[in-house]
C-alpha cells in the first residue's frame, strides 16, 4: 500500500536529508534515499516507515 503523497513530501532520509523514493507497493515495501552518496533503503512495516539508520538496508 503506497504512502500518502503529503506524508512522502515531508519525509527525508535521516542520514543525509535527501528526499525518499516510495517503493512501498513492492513485495518488500521500503523507502529508498535518492541521495547520490547514500541510497539507504528504509523498511515500511504495517504501513509505517521505519526511518532508523540501524534498520536500513545498505545499497548493493
Amino acid at each position: 500500500m503506497p504512502l500518502e503523497a503529503g506524508l512522502l513530501e515531508i519525509l527525508a532520509c535521516p542520514a543525509c536529508h535527501a528526499p525518499l523514493d516510495d517503493r512501498s507497493a513492492a513485495d518488500s515495501p521500503e523507502l529508498v534515499c535518492t541521495g547520490e552518496n547514500c541510497g539507504l533503503a528504509y523498511p515500511v512495516r504495517d504501513g509505517i516507515p521505519v526511518l532508523l539508520v540501524d534498520e536500513a538496508r545498505r545499497p548493493e
